[in-house]
């Protein structure tokens, strides 16, 4: 294969690119990929991410996939672990975090946080800040209903009572 100029010029951006994400972030990290979707793949529930839960490492990249649109990704404010950024997506986009604090991460799709489009991303020992989380200040009761479900679910895979 012949190494043309815009091949050249595209693999300088890549590398230039990644020359500055976070140390760490693809070169030691995993990609893990959350689907932002108006209906759940296998159950009937509707505006979702899938999966709503995710068990990752320090130094990790979160995918988040526009598979349907009007969705994007946001985290709660208190719903971080302490010194961790907080971000905030463009509607209609993929878009990547890498979470590097260990602890839980709470985040939720803007026009559909009222119906329930919540998610939770466990991050090594996520037990340092995991319980502050259900203290959130909620509104919304379908948004209160699917944490519920959330944090049940996550319970088993923190260990309970953290």
């Amino acid at each position: 294969m012949k190494l043309t100029r815009r091949m050249t010029m595209s693999l300088m951006g890549a590398t230039a690119a990644t020359a500055m994400l976070p140390s760490g972030a693809r070169a030691n990290g995993t990609v893990h990929e959350v689907q932002m979707l108006n209906r759940h793949p296998e159950e009937s529930e509707s505006m979702v991410f899938y999966p709503d839960i995710v068990e990752v490492q320090p130094g990790d990249t979160i995918r988040f996939v526009s598979v349907d649109n009007g969705h994007n990704a946001v985290s709660y404010d208190d719903m971080l672990p302490e010194g961790a950024e907080g971000w905030k997506s463009r509607m209609n986009k993929d878009f990547e975090v890498v979470v590097e604090s260990e602890g839980a991460y709470g985040y939720y799709c803007q026009p559909h946080k009222a119906l329930g489009m919540v998610g939770l991303i466990l991050v090594g020992d996520a037990t340092a800040n995991y319980e502050s989380l259900k203290e959130a200040n909620l509104r919304a009761p379908r948004e209160k209903e699917r944490w519920e479900d959330i944090f049940a679910r996550a319970d088993e895979i923190v260990g309970g009572s953290a």
